[in-house]
């Protein structure tokens, strides 16, 4: 393909694109014979991979090692908190919280404002109202599909003025913006490898406070995880994971690098918007990779594969459904109507060129001239 590349890849918030120190720590660490629980020299080394990373993700996101807890990915970290330190409790959930959360427990929501912010007056007066048991509160740190950050401190301070807790999704964050247990406050976080450029196969649940001593197994087994986790680790994935973690979050550091990155958002979005498109959230705090635009009347599924004709993948809504392109419960929380099945989601990866983006801005024009507007339904129209 040269140097122009013949389809660009715009769903990061899907999967980042493997970073190549990953993909080399993942060949090192499938050479490794041992497993992490034997006692000979084989397993010994192989502890020693799984440790090290340990401690390289604990220390780049703000907990001890051994509160590290070593998963298959964020659906499994945010499963063993939601289920194992709800035991007992309450759940409350924001309206805009991932699947991975939302299937977990049945939970009494927490709504969003029209920009997707969490109503942080409505959750102090959910956790204020008589209750016998004490709460587990789920907000994610950042949006999937608007990219929406959370006011997740603030939160934290009011579940612990009320005797709950406080599981972070920071998925989606991680990598993206500074990402710090202590700092947040929060009980737990769940992190997923392959959001952040690792590969697919590895996340963390990650825990202080009172989660380090009342987080009992979903999955019981050979006592890996210090009891919190069954099953032989996935070394290869972990040890990418955390070589991912250590560019990513060092590349962080890099304003100017953050700074292009907001850009390049800023101006698909300016450029969708004057073409008739209608930026979610776009008056929000959010990641600077990320843009949710509707367009009024042309089918969220219709878009996606025009674009895909066009060159170029993104998605609409989450990328954890199945392969199916639905109604986003994320636009529905956030007062958006007919437009919940009307938005496409741009996830910009850390490989994303300038070109490139000036070339889906084109194609975006393109398309938003050529698709014909669906008629309204009496419904809509308010008949």
């Amino acid at each position: 393909m040269g140097m122009e590349r013949d389809w660009i890849y715009f769903d990061a918030n899907a999967s980042e694109p493997a970073r190549p120190v990953a993909l080399e720590a993942m060949v090192r660490a499938a050479s490794v014979i041992g497993n992490p629980s034997s006692v000979h020299r084989a397993g010994r080394q192989a502890r020693s991979v799984l440790e090290s990373a340990r401690e390289r993700l604990a220390g780049l996101f703000g907990t001890r090692p051994d509160n590290c807890v070593m998963t298959s990915g964020g659906t499994e970290a945010n499963l063993l908190a939601v289920a194992g330190l709800g035991e007992g409790r309450r759940v409350l959930a924001s309206a805009v919280e991932h699947d991975a959360v939302r299937a977990a427990a049945v939970a009494d929501i927490i709504p969003v404002a029209g920009d997707g912010v969490v109503r942080l007056d409505v959750l102090e007066r959910m956790l204020g109202e008589p209750e016998s048991r004490p709460a587990l509160v789920c907000l994610m740190l950042a949006n999937n599909e608007v990219g929406t950050i959370q006011p997740v401190a603030e939160a934290a301070r009011l579940c612990h003025r009320h005797g709950a807790l406080l599981h972070v999704d920071a998925v989606q964050a991680a990598g993206r913006i500074a990402v710090d247990l202590r700092a947040l406050g929060a009980d737990s976080m769940a992190l997923s490898g392959h959001k952040f450029g690792g590969v697919k196969g590895a996340g963390a649940l990650l825990l202080a406070g009172e989660a380090t001593r009342t987080l009992p197994p979903v999955m019981a087994g050979g006592g890996q995880e210090l009891g919190r986790r069954g099953g032989t680790p996935a070394l290869p994935a972990i040890a990418a994971m955390a070589e991912a973690a250590v560019e990513a979050v060092g590349a962080l550091a890099n304003a100017d690098a953050a700074s292009v990155m907001a850009g390049w958002r800023d101006a698909i979005e300016a450029a969708a918007v004057a073409v008739g498109a209608v930026a979610c959230g776009g008056a929000a705090l959010r990641l600077p990779n990320t843009i949710s635009l509707a367009l009024p009347g042309r089918a969220a599924q219709t878009q996606l594969i025009a674009l895909d004709l066009a060159g170029f993948g993104v998605s609409a809504g989450s990328a954890c459904s199945s392969g199916k392109v639905a109604r986003s419960h994320v636009l529905d929380a956030m007062g958006l109507g007919p437009l919940a099945g009307e938005a496409i989601r741009v996830s910009l990866p850390w490989t994303t060129r300038e070109d490139e983006v000036m070339r889906f801005i084109d194609a975006y024009r393109a398309m938003a001239a050529r698709l014909p507007a669906r008629r309204a339904t009496l419904e809509e129209a308010g008949a």
